[in-house]
Order: C-alpha cells, then structure tokens, then sequence
C-alpha cells in the first residue's frame, strides 16, 4: 500500500509539471513560490505577488485548511514548490499537502522520544524544513529532529533518505529550528543553553549526509587545543573554568541563518550565554565571544570571516539568534549592502555585511538594561539596572523573552520598512551564587522563583495588564525610528509577511490573522481562528491565483509561562490555514470567544494547610515547573493546568512528578532532583492554587479598587523602573 501510494504521489508530480529544480538559482529568483525558509536567500519575507491587494483584500476567504494531529506550538513556515506544499509540525512531523486542494500527499513521523522533551526550552516545535535536489538524486526535504536528528526525505514519497545525528545523546542539545541549503550543503545548527551545552553550526552533504564541517561558537576546555584560529582567540575573553567543564557556555545557532549569494557569506546569530548569569560563567569578566553576535562564516568550510557581537558579556539571556536580512540601503548618500536584525536586547541592528562594520543600533522597544550603543565602540552602555549581581536583583527590559523572539519579521523595498513582531514584557532577575550543572534540568544562574506573581492575584492581573503587551511595529531603518505601531493585547504574536500588493499578514496570541496597510498600519481585513496564529504566513501562486497560508497552534516560551488567570474551554488546534480572493464564504469577524470558562472543580481530598509547606511547594514549582505549566500555576491551552486537576491525577500525583508515569507524553519523572517530600510539597501548593479559583471569577468592589492601584502603580513603574523595584517587596 505505501509503494502504491508514492506511486500515486510520482504520477501527481508529473501531471503537476514538476520540474524538480530546486537549487541555488531557483530559491534566488522564486518569485511564484516560496522555496526556502525566508523565501530566498535574502530573508525578506517579502512576495512579490501583487493580486491580494490593499482594495481586494476584504475578498479575502479561507479557500482550505488542514488539521493536524499534534496539538502543540506551530512554528513552521510552509514550502512551496510545483503545486505540493511541505509543512513540518510539533515532534518533527512533515506532511506534504496538495496546494490547491489540502489533500494530504504523505506524512512523515521522525518518532521522537517524547521523554526528549525535557531538554528543549520551550516545547517540541519545529520551524519548518527545506528544500533541495542534488545533481544526481531526487527532490529531498530535509528537517531537523527535535532530538538532534538531521533527516533527508524523498519528496515525492516521504521515504527517509537518509538520517544523521547532529548532536551529542547524553547531553540537553536539541533541535527546533529550519534547515538552510546552501551550495549543496545543509547547515543546521541546535538549541539548549538553558540547560547548558557547548554551541555550533554544521554543514552536511545535501545527497549523503556526510558531515562536511562544523564551527563552533564559543572555546572549548583551555587546556587543550580549540579547533580554530577563532577560537583560539576568543579564548581570552572568557574568565575561570565553569563555561567548559559544566555548562558548555552556550551560544547555540538555534534558529537565524541567511546566506548572501553574491559575497559567498554564510552568516549565523548566536545565542545566550549558559548559564545566564556571566559572573557564574565567565568569572573575573570578559566578552565571553561569540555569544550574542552575528558571525560570518565561508559556506564552503565554515572558517571565520568576521563577527559583531550585539551583547558582549551577555547576563540576561539576549541571544542573537533572531531573524537576519539582507538589503542594500541607501545610506549618507551611499548604497550599503547590509544585514539587519533586531534581536533580544531591543535594539535594531544595521550592519555592512561585507566588513560588520556597525552603521547603526537604535532601541526599537522598552529597554533598561543599556542606555545606547556607543558607535564609536560598537558596544551597549549599560545602566545601573544591569547589574543585578550588584544591585541584589531587580526588574529589568527586556525579559529573558526578548523585545524580539523567534518570530519572523519582514522587510519591504515598497514601502522601505522592517516591520517587527515586538514582546513588552520586563523580567525580574536575582542571582545564584552558584549553579551545579544537571542534565534535563535548566542551569541559568538566577532564581527563577523570583519571577513568581504577587500574592494577590487582583495586583498579578494588574500587573501583566499594565506591562506586558504586543506590538507589531512598522521600523524605518534609513531614519532609524518606527514608522508606525498597532499594540495587541498580548504578548507572543505571530511572524510576518508583506506582499508587492502593499499588504502586511500577521497572527496573534488571541487567534486572529489580520492584514494591515503597509504605509500606515490601518487594519484591513481579519479572520478568527480558534488557536493562536504565532507562524510567519507565506504567500504563492497557482493556476493565475495568489494564496496565502499560515500555520496555526498556540505555543512557544511565553505562552507557556504567562498563562491564565482562569482556565477556557479551548482546545489547541494546530491547522494549516489557506487563503485566497473570493473562496469560500467561511470568514469570520472577530468577536468575543465562544469557549467559555472551563468548570471549577472542589478538591475531593483533604489539602494540606500548612503555610510553610504550601511556600516551600512554591518555591520548587517556580524552579522547576513554571516554564511549562506557567508562572504561579497559571496555566495556558497548551498544556494541562495544574490548577484544574482531576482527582485520579491528584491520586497518581507523585508517580506522575516524581516516578515519572506519564513519561511517554512528555513528563518525565523528577526523581533525581526532587525528593518524595519536595513532591508533596509541590502538591499542597497547587492544591491551593486550586482551592483559589473560586474567588478569582469577578472582583469584589475592594478587589477593584486595588487593581487600579496596582495597575497604575505598574504603569508609572514602566516609567521609573526604581519605583516597581521599591513596590515589589510589598506585593510579593
């Protein structure tokens, strides 16, 4: 039956025209299709396609959608090429769909260990796959594993072609992001400096999967010999032993990388420092390279060329990893070919990409941490509130979130802009004074107790409500301030894409996906979805028609620590969502949620009442569980809310945490970190996060008198960040 499906497939190929040529020159001039992750080598994420337009676009209909089975984050930017679109999803699934119609084609399952999960960041997303046909074999897709796997696939079957492991198995690596094919070659690079591995980027053959070479971003142990000149070098900007013999010293290239045809210049975006904090790290200081910087590399080898590090001696998890483009912007009088970014730390990034000369870094979001960057230098003055170590903890912009994530931006030659998916969020950072380094486990370096809400949850809506908000921001990098700006209410929205037609697409959080005029931001056209749009859309065309697509499914880092104050009733759908002119009639105006709130449930056990247990059981849920089940047990509809927990759960509570029952989905056992009464306390915390539901469905009178207070409070505290430090210890 399988042959005779990839038959099947073979023979839909060649009635769709496809020609197979899929390389270097195609992904530089795919104008109808969209070949590579960024579309071409450039990363605009621009389509030139120009049917959807700024006075059609209200034409704009679902024409299919295609539901998947998984229900996480959806992160994946779909491939076109001859009619068949390729999609990857959570657990690195791939699926190869029929562009005009939805139907499914053939379905890839990499069968990943669900217990890997507990060495990933922020889920088991994946960002997408790539495309590429070496000169003597077919049309291959290539996606990264999420357990560290680089896996090519016929694409006219989804017969595995070849499978390679990228990375080490005993160690916290993993891999979520898109694969680059340049010159034959597929660079793929990992995550997991939250939990402390060594970096790097490697190079395979496209037709083997021979590894051809890998670079890495930061020293290895000092006394032994680095694997380059580069290395060698950075060497003295690193202090002490920590970094080589625990945590790895991170700077992970676990998403950005961009390759420039016409200079032969690979260039990747490194991550944060592991751990966090650089006084654990790296003590005795020093920039500690090459984290935080945009390296570039020669495809053919991977040797140095240059770097620019946008957060030297890195303390606040600001990776460099987000989204790099190339342009040619006319610059004092100039054509300058350039590569931007606008990473973490906040601010906007032009750089020459020939030399990494800076030509300019302006704030783009709220930022605390630095004042500007010195052009004379190149480097962030940092400000007081920086120095956490010093000042004993304090809160600080941008979170560890980052004014900038993983989502996608876009840039428009049209209309001259980049136009941001921007997080205002501010993080709370205190240090440990030390870090033992465990496998499976976050080793950040700072108490991330500390990020817990106030004891009130009136004064914890209050202030989520006042300080952490969304934005998609229109920036002009030739003037080098925003264009214009439309704010979303929360957070974690959705990448970007803009169109010849002067349109721009984005999702959000709340599950709408909006198109807005790219000279001023006006809304004009909307559709609801009934999970969070978080993707970068793309645009191509079939048959004389222009289409546009986006992946949905709620996930990602913040949505799994800024969770609810209330569970609704919604289920995480993860969909492919198609669009063209006058489809099908299905679109639907944005309006209140339908979901209501899901039922409360009394605890049918007796709780534990004892203060001291319920706040140690806190304290080791904020350390080890809020990353995923949410801040103070606020969950989200990603994954269960532990606040709403059914009483087998709560009998089966310790061989689920502690003996690791439930590892097959997911929740491994914490059994080597936490002890039978460490379990128990964690229990009699949530239990009475429970027990508090009822009193959280409407404010009394009092209750909203102290939410003005608060949120007004916060806000002026947004202004004056001395004044939110000095409340903290009266909220908390």
């Amino acid at each position: 039956m399988k042959r005779l499906l990839g038959c099947l497939v073979v023979v839909y190929s060649l009635s769709a025209g496809w020609s197979l040529a899929v390389d270097q020159a195609a992904i530089v001039d795919s104008s109808k299709e969209w070949l590579s992750h960024g579309r071409d080598y450039r990363e605009h994420r621009f389509s030139p396609l120009a049917a959807i337009d700024r006075d059609n676009v209200g034409q704009l209909d679902l024409a299919w959608s295609f539901k998947f089975d998984t229900a996480r984050g959806m992160e994946a930017t779909p491939l076109v090429h001859d009619g068949v679109l390729y999609v990857s999803t959570g657990w690195s699934h791939v699926y190869a769909l029929d562009a005009r119609s939805g139907a499914q084609l053939w379905h890839y399952n990499a069968e990943v260990d669900k217990a890997h999960l507990i060495k990933t960041c922020c889920g088991p997303n994946n960002r997408g796959v790539a495309l590429w046909q070496p000169e003597d074999g077919p049309l291959q897709v290539y996606v990264g594993a999420l357990d560290g796997r680089l896996i090519s696939l016929d694409a006219a079957t989804g017969e595995q072609l070849w499978s390679v492991q990228t990375t080490p198995t005993d160690g916290n690596y993993s891999i979520t992001g898109a694969p680059r094919v340049v010159k034959g070659l597929v660079i793929i690079g990992n995550g997991g400096a939250e939990l402390g591995v060594r970096g790097y980027v490697s190079a395979y053959d496209a037709r083997t999967g021979e590894q051809r070479w890998r670079f890495y971003t930061v020293p290895g142990d000092r006394n032994k010999a680095q694997e380059n000149d580069a290395l060698t070098r950075a060497l003295d900007t690193w202090s002490g032993d920590y970094w080589y013999q625990q945590g790895g010293g991170g700077g992970t290239v676990w998403d950005a990388l961009v390759y420039d045809p016409e200079l032969d210049l690979l260039y990747i975006g490194t991550g944060n420092g592991s751990p966090w904090n650089r006084e654990i790290r790296s003590p005795g200081g020093g920039d500690n390279l090459y984290l935080s910087s945009i390296v570039a590399l020669k495809p053919d080898t991977g040797e140095y060329v240059w770097h620019y590090q946008t957060t030297p001696a890195d303390n606040w998890d600001y990776t460099a990893t987000q989204h790099l483009i190339l342009a040619e912007l006319e610059l004092d009088g100039q054509r300058r070919k350039v590569i931007m970014q606008a990473p973490k730390n906040g601010f906007f990034y032009v750089l020459d990409r020939l030399s990494g000369e800076l030509l300019s870094a302006d704030a783009f979001s709220r930022i605390t941490w630095a004042s500007h960057v010195d052009m004379a230098t190149g480097r962030p003055v940092e400000t007081d509130y920086a120095d956490y170590q010093k000042n004993g903890a304090g809160v600080i912009w941008p979170a560890p979130f980052g004014a900038h994530n993983w989502q996608p931006m876009s840039f428009s030659e049209r209309s001259g802009l980049v136009y941001i998916p921007v997080q205002h969020i501010p993080g709370f950072f205190s240090a440990k004074e030390k870090e033992t380094w465990q496998v499976g486990r976050w080793n950040v370096g700072i108490d991330l107790n500390e990020n817990r809400d106030p004891r009130s949850w009136v004064a914890a809506k209050a202030t989520v409500d006042a300080l952490i908000y969304g934005e998609l921001v229109a920036w002009d990098p030739i003037q080098r301030q925003r264009a214009w700006a439309v704010r979303h209410k929360s957070p974690s929205n959705g990448g970007i894409l803009s169109t010849a037609g002067d349109l721009v697409f984005q999702g959000t959080q709340e599950g709408v996906f909006a198109a807005y005029d790219a000279f001023n931001g006006e809304r004009l056209w909307e559709y609801i979805s009934d999970s969070a749009v978080l993707a970068g859309p793309i645009s191509y065309e079939l048959d004389g028609e222009q289409y546009v697509a986006v992946a949905q499914g709620s996930g990602g880092a913040v949505m799994l620590a800024i969770g609810n104050v209330l569970k609704h009733n919604r289920v995480n759908q993860n969909k492919l969502l198609v669009f063209k002119l006058g489809a099908s009639g299905s679109t639907q105006r944005v309006s209140e949620s339908q979901s209501g709130l899901a039922s409360l449930v009394a605890l049918g056990h007796k709780a534990e009442h004892d203060e001291q247990t319920i706040e140690q059981g806190g304290e080791i849920y904020e350390r080890n569980c809020a990353v995923c089940h949410g801040i103070s047990a606020r969950g989200n509809e990603v994954i269960p809310d532990l606040r709403y927990m059914s009483e087998q759960t709560h009998a089966e509570f310790v061989g689920i945490v502690y003996g690791g029952a439930r590892k097959h989905q997911g929740m491994v056992g914490f059994y080597s970190t936490l002890s039978l009464d460490d379990t128990a306390a964690v229990h009699a915390y949530l239990d009475a996060q429970q027990q508090r539901l009822p009193e959280m469905l409407e404010m009394s009178w009092l209750q909203k008198v102290e939410y003005w207070v608060s949120f007004w409070g916060a806000k002026l505290g947004e202004r004056f960040p001395w004044l939110l430090n000095a409340m903290r210890p009266y909220m908390m």
